[in-house]
Order: structure tokens, then sequence, then C-alpha cells
């Protein structure tokens, strides 16, 4: 395998003019992360006339918007009676209204400003790796076909020929999800926010927080942005910045290895509809193929960290458990993001003053989430209405134990990485 890299950066066609910031600025809105939700809020903002400043401690989609999947998936990583149960009836039932929509979102965002990010509206493929995970996919499917997800389960059969693998026991599929290449939908989001009059400043780290005749100054580079509203979108890469709470969120490893392109022959054999897929094990990974048609094999664990040659292995022999046909093949790309992770895997928005909301917890779910919330964050800030946002809005937001737990996380992927991949029995 060649040295780190990530798949993304080599195939992102987008780009967007930035620089960092070199003077003082006012603004309406002023975001601070340019990720899926940052841009989003920005893009928003910017097209309802107000003036915007996004300012980006690195480059856009530095964080996990530009290291995760690309599987713009609907709803959340929960089924629908858990959400509800964990939220509440009314407010539980919004929020998955709105991120049930969430995939419609993201492809017209994609559709009006041109992004070109591979986007492929196929579907996604939730995998059952046992008995036990295929019962749990026929209980997501009766609750989201309850409230209208027009959701499918396969058997066995099907599954294995939509995917070219016989490992599962059968799968849910959604078809209103898809994949896409997370660092130029990113960027194109970015670019779009540009273009209708949003100033971005990459390389601009938020140093410190404070609010003063009414508004909220931001330091960054040695200079202040003023602004009436201030949205918090660093999620998973949040850095320490004075004057303001951290967000709390268990902080967790996911990694991603990506293959040399398939021949002609094992495409027309291997995902060949385009879905992208996730299975349903404790450890869950994920794969999908890129418009090059490379297999990416993703799972929990940190492919930088202590652990790496196990992670790195493992990936080499669940290529094999799954796709015997691509075993040859070489592993060209490894990289890995973090997740901002919360116990109930639910997002949260934090009022942390007046008219600040600071958005994360996504869980692994960054697309559609952070660009359905990011936008009505923008608008509920922007206009004074908590209520445009599908999420209640919070006043605190605490987890315990955060490193312990994260440590946690990444014993527990190492460890089962490191156990020989079992076959479907």
């Amino acid at each position: 395998m060649s040295t780190t890299r990530n798949l993304w950066d080599k195939s992102c066609r987008e780009h967007v003019e930035s620089r960092p910031l070199t003077a003082d600025a006012q603004a309406d809105l002023v975001v601070i992360g340019a990720g899926f939700t940052g841009n989003s809020a920005a893009l928003a903002a910017s097209r309802r006339g107000a003036s915007v400043v996004l300012l980006e401690a690195e480059r856009v989609a530095h964080g996990g918007s530009g290291r995760n999947v690309g599987l713009v998936n609907a709803g959340l990583w929960l089924p629908p009676e858990d959400v509800i149960s964990a939220m509440g009836e009314a407010a539980g039932s919004r929020l998955l209204s709105a991120l049930g929509e969430g995939p419609r979102t993201v492809f017209e965002r994609i559709e009006t400003h041109g992004i070109d990010c591979e986007a492929t509206r196929k579907g996604t493929l939730h995998l059952a790796h046992s008995a036990a995970g295929y019962a749990e996919l026929k209980k997501r499917c009766r609750q989201g076909n309850r409230i209208g997800a027009p959701l499918r389960l396969l058997d066995a059969g099907e599954t294995a020929a939509r995917t070219g693998s016989q490992a599962f026991h059968g799968s849910l599929l959604d078809p209103r999800a898809g994949t896409i290449q997370p660092r130029a939908y990113c960027t194109g989001l970015a670019r779009a926010a540009v273009e209708a009059g949003a100033r971005l400043h990459i390389s601009s780290p938020a140093t410190r927080v404070e609010r003063g005749d009414g508004v909220w100054i931001v330091h960054a580079n040695g200079h202040r942005v003023r602004a009436k509203a201030l949205l918090l979108a660093t999620n998973a890469y949040h850095r320490d910045l004075a004057g303001i709470k951290a967000p709390h969120y268990v902080k967790v490893a996911y990694s991603q290895f990506a293959t040399a392109p398939l021949s002609p022959g094992m495409r027309e054999r291997v995902l060949s509809g385009g879905e992208g897929c996730w299975d349903t094990a404790m450890v869950m990974s994920s794969f999908r193929l890129d418009r090059e048609g490379r297999m990416i094999i993703g799972g929990v664990g940190n492919a930088a960290g202590p652990g790496a040659p196990i992670h790195a292995n493992w990936a080499r022999r669940k290529l094999r458990s799954l796709f015997p046909e691509l075993v040859d093949l070489s592993i060209e790309f490894s990289w890995q993001g973090f997740i901002a992770m919360t116990s109930d895997h639910i997002p949260k928005l934090v009022e942390f003053g007046p008219s600040a909301y600071a958005a994360f917890g996504y869980s692994g779910r960054g697309i559609a989430p952070g660009t359905v919330i990011g936008a009505a964050a923008a608008e509920a800030l922007l206009e004074d209405r908590p209520e445009a946002v599908p999420l209640p809005v919070q006043s605190s937001h605490s987890e315990r134990f955060r490193s312990v737990r994260g440590a946690w996380y990444e014993l527990g992927a190492t460890v089962n990485h490191a156990l020989p991949t079992r076959l479907r029995n």
C-alpha cells in the first residue's frame, strides 16, 4: 500500500477561491467551520441577502466532510421509533420528516449549483451481517414504512445479486439515498456560497469569541469579525476557542481503504447498480465504488494510530471475504477522519448566547443532516425563529467520560479487527 493518502483529495473536481482573513470585517452572520454544516449555512444565508463571513482554520472540507464515506442517507442511524422515544412524538416526527427529505435536498443543491461530485442516486443497502441483523432490518423496514419511507426488504438472493457478495443474509434498500464524492460536494457548496456573496477565509482559525455592543466578535489571524449572529460548525474538529464552552461529544475515528479500479468485468458483477452499503455489525463497516470503479472499504478505527497495521490488515481480509475475485487488487489509498458521536445518536443544536448556535453530533450521518440543519440554522439565526430548525434548540449538552469512551471505541474496533473475519453462517 502506498503512503497514506485521501482518495477524495485526488478525485475532487471542484474548486473554490478563498484566502486568509487579513483585515477586520463585519457581517450579519459569521460561521466558524467550512464543512457540510457551515457551507450549507453560508449558502442559505447569502441567498437570503445576508452578509456572511465564513472562517476555516485549515481548508474547505478539512474535517470529516472531506474524509467520510460519501453515503447520502435519509434519517438517522437510529430506527424511527427510537428517535421518537428519545425526543417525543412531535419533535421526533418533525426531525424524521425533515431528514427523510435530506437526500432530496442534497441532490437538489448539487443540480442547482452544478456541483461536480460523482452524484449517484441509486439508493443504499443496509446489509445484514447475521440472522439477528436481518431481524433488525425487518423491524427497521416496518417502522420506516409506517412513517412513509419507501424502504424495501431484500432477501439474501437479491442482496447477493445487487452487491456481488454472498456474505449477507439480506438487506434494506432505501431508494431515496445515494452516494457522492464528499470533498467535492462540500467544496461545491462553498463555491456556491461564495458566488452568492459569502466571504470565505481559509487558514483563519478562530481563537476567541466575545460579545460586545450587542454583536459577536470573533478573533482570527489577529483581526476581528463583528456579526449579529454566530454559527459554530466545527463538529468533531473543534479547536480551543476562548470565550465559549466547547461542544460535548465523543470523538470516534473512522478509516477507509480504496483499491485500484475494478476491471470492466468485475464492475458488471460487483455493485453493478451503484448502491452504497453499510452493515449491521456492532463494529460497523461500509463499502462502495467511486466513479473510477475503486472499491472503498471503511470501518471504525484509526488507520493513523497505534492500531494502524491491524486496521489495514482487516481491510484486506474484509475485501477478500466479501469479494474473493477482488483479492489481487492493490489498496492504493488509506485515510481516516473523526465522527462526533452523541450518547443518543441524535444531532445537537445548542444556543450558547443570543443569536449564537453550535451544531454538532451527527454520529456518522453528516451529509444530509449537515446540509439540512446548516441551512435551517442560518434562517433561524437571521430571523430569530428557532422553530425554523427541525431540531430542538438546547441551552446546553453534556457528554460524560468523553475521552474514556473515545478510547474504548478505538480499543473495541482494534480488537474486533484483529480477530479472523467471519463469513456468513
